[in-house]
This record gives C-alpha cells, structure tokens and sequence, in this order.
C-alpha cells in the first residue's frame, strides 16, 4: 500500500513538472514585446538641456491639458509618478508583465552629443531589477533627430530648430557597436532569434545619412556590426528595420522600400505605432492591417505586426487639438480584438518567429502605454491576457 502511495506520489510529480513544462512552452509560444519610452528619471543631459525638475518627462506629462470635452489630460497613472530607473518599480513593472502576458521589454536607446542618453533606465531600473530573469529585453536605436521644443515646449515655445542631430560618424558608430555588444548581447536574457541577438534601428534614413547617404557604405556599417558581433561568440546579428509608423505605400515607394531593404541587409522589419492613425481607433485599426500585408506582400523577410494603444501626444504640443488624435472607440476591447488579428497574423507565418510589438509600456506622453491608470485600471493589460494566455480569442 505504502508503495503504491509513492509511485503514485511519483508519477504525480512527474505529471505536474510536464503539465507546467507545457504550460511554460504555450506562454512561450509568442513573444509579445511592449516597448519603453525611457524619459522619466533624472538623467544629466535632460535636466541640463529639458527636464530641470530632475523627474525627467513626468514634468511635461503633468502639465498636459484637456483640448475639447471629455479629453482625458493630464494621465493619471495609478502607481504615481515613478522614475523607470528605479530597479523596484522596474521588478512591480516585470511583475505585472509576465502576469499578463508581455514578456519581453523593448527599450528606446539613444546616443546624442558623442554617449548615451536615458541610458539609466535599462542600466540600473531594468538590469538591476531583481527579477529580470523573468523578462527578456533587447534594444531599439531611437536616432532621430529631436528639435528643441519638441521634448518641452513649456521651456523652449517656438523654437524648431535642432538640439540634437542624431547622425554619427565612424568613431562613434563603432564605440556603439563595442557598447552594445559587451553591455547588453551578453546579457543572458538578451532577446535573440536563432541565437542572433536583436538590434531594431528607427530612422534608417538618419542611418544612412550617417554613412554619406549612399546605401552602399550604410551596408558596410552594418557588415561591421555583423562581424564584431561574431568575433564576439554570437553566430549573427538580427537587424530589424524599424519603420515606426507608416502608411500604405504607392507602387514606387514599395519598390524602393524593399530595395533598401535588401540591399541594406535587414532581417526583419517592425513598426513602433502600427501605422495609419485615425481619429477612430477602429479605422486607425484596419489601415494598420492593409499596411501590415503590404508590407508582407513585398519583402521577402518577417514583417513583425504592431498593435498600439492609441495616440495622444497633446502635452508636448500646444497647438494640437481633436482631430489629431485617437479618440473614438479606443477602448481595452477594441485593443484587445486588434491583438488577437495580430496573433491570427503571427499564426499565419510558421516560418517566423512569433514576435508581436506592443506601443507601448509607457508611452504616457503619447497616450498609449499598458501600466495601469486611473482611467481603465488594469484593462489595457487584462486584454494582453485574454488574448496570449487565456485565449479567450480562440475558443470558438
């Protein structure tokens, strides 16, 4: 009796390790990645040139403004106003992440006046948050131009001329490449795909100006970047063009757009807002999808679909009003139901990866973020949920 009562003890705990197994496998399945706009610490190069607060873009985020009835402004977020740099506030962000269903972070990288910029946030809130085993992570570089009122109006009004140009030269692409090599691939949960880690670029065109504008030599930039990585024990590098936002292309642009593609050598691409915004979250929502399958139908790598929250980015500018932002039908449903066409989507393509993009974690100055607020709670992340882990969306 004794002996039954162990072996049926065993086989138990043997049923339960596999029953976890596969429920970590389906968890695993998708990679769905929110990224992290990471503006709200005290870095020293924003409190000199924007943010003199010392809470980063939370001092703008604040000052937000209602411009018609109804508008939700400021953003209230529930958890008040946390610095991202923070590695406590980054373990409760990881948390609630994997909880619902995001289980890799994309973090906005940037490099201004010759080193890094609101670096601080992936260096000492994220890698030094207890629990970042639990998350992968992997970088997309932001190097876009910023004007200077475009971080801070309240500080700068009309003024649109440049305060940092993103261009690099060869000097400091290659401390770059070292930089990003040796600080973050080598991090055990750096995001890869076939063991190549992933390195997302937002402005391919500020690329290719840092290069003399010739294709040709942006090319060679990158093969660099592809052999350091090797020399580094890597067996490539994955280089996702970002194409942030969009619309849907004539003949001629297709055409150029994927010779730049390919000739340039990109793996992948992904988008930062899912491209096509309208007044209505549903419309906004359809134009993504026709521009999703333009772009599958021409490239011959992984398009990577992108669903965001919405878009209002009124706080930073004075001028805007109603229509230029989403403000009908954005709701955690219709948010919910886009997700699940981009998981039907990621269903579609065997061949590649499962990786969905999410605008974003915390895109509080743009109005499109999934940490909770005052607003809707925790039901931007409950729709993540329902769609990756409990697949609500795929019952019937």
């Amino acid at each position: 009796m004794g002996l039954l009562i162990v072996i049926g003890i065993i086989w138990g705990n043997i049923f339960d390790a596999q029953s976890q197994l596969t429920n970590e496998e389906i968890k695993n399945e998708y990679y769905v990645a929110a990224y992290i706009w990471p503006s709200c610490h005290d870095d020293p190069l924003a409190r000199k040139k924007l943010w003199s607060e010392g809470m980063g873009e939370w001092e703008v985020i604040k000052k937000g403004n209602p411009r018609y009835e109804g508008h939700y402004q400021p953003r209230q977020p529930l958890w008040g106003y946390e610095m991202d740099n923070d590695p406590e506030v980054v373990e409760r962000w990881i948390d609630v992440a994997v909880d619902h269903g995001v289980n890799v972070f994309v973090y906005d990288w940037y490099w201004y006046e010759e080193g890094p910029y609101l670096e601080s946030a992936l260096n000492d809130g994220f890698l030094k948050a207890r629990n970042n085993s639990k998350m992968q992570f992997y970088i997309m570089w932001a190097n876009h131009d910023v004007k200077h009122n475009y971080w801070n109006y309240h500080r700068y009004g009309d003024n649109e001329s440049i305060l940092w140009d993103a261009k690099v030269d060869w000097k400091n692409y290659k401390i770059i490449v070292d930089r990003v090599i040796n600080q973050y691939f080598r991090q055990p949960n750096y995001f890869k795909i076939n063991g190549e880690p992933v390195f997302s670029i937002f402005s391919i065109d500020k690329l290719k100006e840092s290069f003399g504008g010739s294709i040709e030599e942006t090319r060679k930039a990158l093969d660099y970047f592809r052999d350091e990585v090797k020399k580094a024990g890597f067996p490539g590098l994955h280089i996702q063009w970002n194409q942030g936002g969009g619309s849907l292309m004539s003949e001629e642009r297709a055409l150029a757009f994927k010779k730049n593609v390919d000739e340039m050598g990109f793996n992948s691409v992904a988008m930062y807002n899912m491209g096509g915004m309208d007044e209505d979250y549903l419309v906004y929502g359809a134009n993504s999808i026709k521009i999703r399958e333009q772009m599958n139908e021409i490239l011959d790598v992984p398009v990577f679909p992108c669903v965001s929250i919405g878009w209002d980015d009124t706080p930073r500018f004075p001028k805007k009003g109603i229509k230029d932002i989403v403000h009908s039908h954005n709701t955690p449903g219709s948010f919910a139901a886009l997700l699940s066409k981009a998981k039907d989507y990621a269903d579609q393509h065997p061949g590649q990866t499962k990786l969905i993009t999410i605008n974003a974690w915390n895109e509080w100055v743009e109005g499109s973020y999934l940490l909770p607020d005052m607003l809707h709670g925790f039901d931007y992340l409950k729709a993540v949920k329902d769609v990756f882990i409990d697949k609500k969306y795929d019952r019937y």
